[in-house]
């Protein structure tokens, strides 16, 4: 349980600088210093409770998982029903792989909130996590079929298609995806980086390329992106101009070992043996890396 102190509460003179600080922060996606100023504030305003929500968004951002269930168990303790609490208390339990828990709690949004977006969302991500992709299309159909302009469901109903070889319906939801964000949302790569994907597994290489690399040209910060954009130059037999795009993937991420093999592949063609050596090490090494819970 978060202990507040009485005597800072009662004077809640530093409430308003506190709460300014940690929106701020949080709006920079600094969420450590988010959580910092938010647990501050918590004990420094007048009525805390409505500092426990934003409080955990920005504990699990930061990577604080367990604090941000505390903060949320709290918060559940005084409001049951509070729907974006459930949620986000799903999001916690799954990224502690507590996933019955996290299931039953997105279920309980529901049960209260039939229309909470972001309860069913979260339910589809981890129904299409599990490979259970009857169940993760029902879910992104009743997203689309509510609000047709949601391109992320749309982008994750196009993904459960892809996964049942539903080629036809996948390509209309990506299509219907990318004509959404195209403009409008130019900070949603990922229904670029996803097409890309789907193009690469049906040799469809040009497209690919197309694709991953305005998922790129969009988000610079993501490795898959240049990992994609690599791959597909690799399929195409340009190898030279692989290697810029691979070695920069593995700048963004030294534990993406898929990008590392594909490098290691492309300087063996080059006839690059000490470069393919030492790829391949970095390969073997990231291959140890235990992988994160998406």
């Amino acid at each position: 349980m978060i202990a507040v102190s009485g005597a800072l509460r009662a004077s809640g003179a530093e409430c308003p600088a506190l709460l300014q600080a940690a929106r701020a922060a949080y709006d920079s996606r600094e969420y450590a210093a988010a959580a910092a100023s938010f647990q501050l504030a918590l004990q420094a305003c007048p009525q805390p409770e409505g500092i426990l929500l934003p409080l955990a968004q920005a504990q699990l951002l930061a990577g604080r998982i367990e604090d941000s269930l505390g903060a949320l168990e709290e918060l559940l303790r005084g409001e049951p029903r509070n729907t974006d609490a459930l949620k986000l208390k799903g999001d916690a339990l799954y990224f502690l792989g507590r996933e019955p828990e996290a299931e039953q709690a997105l279920r309980k949004a529901l049960e209260i909130d039939p229309n909470h977006e972001p309860s069913r969302y979260a339910l589809g991500r981890i129904y299409f996590q599990q490979q259970r992709l009857p169940e993760a299309a029902a879910a992104f159909e009743t997203l689309v079929e509510s609000d047709a302009n949601n391109y992320r469901a749309h982008d994750n109903l196009a993904l459960c298609y892809a996964a049942q070889q539903r080629d036809k319906e996948a390509t209309q939801h990506f299509l219907k995806a990318l004509g959404l964000v195209h403009e409008k949302h130019r900070e949603y790569d990922a229904v670029y980086a996803n097409f890309a994907e789907f193009f690469l597994e049906r040799e469809q290489f040009e497209k690919a390329f197309q694709l991953a690399a305005e998922a790129a040209e969009r988000n610079p910060a993501v490795a898959r992106n240049f990992y994609l954009t690599g791959k597909a130059l690799v399929r195409l037999e340009k190898h030279e101009l692989a290697v810029r795009w691979l070695k920069q993937a593995v700048e963004l991420d030294p534990k993406l070992e898929q990008a590392h093999y594909n490098l290691f592949q492309v300087y063996r063609k080059l006839g690059k043996n000490e470069e393919a050596r030492r790829a391949l090490e970095a390969f073997q090494e990231s291959k140890k890396t235990p992988k994160p819970l998406r």
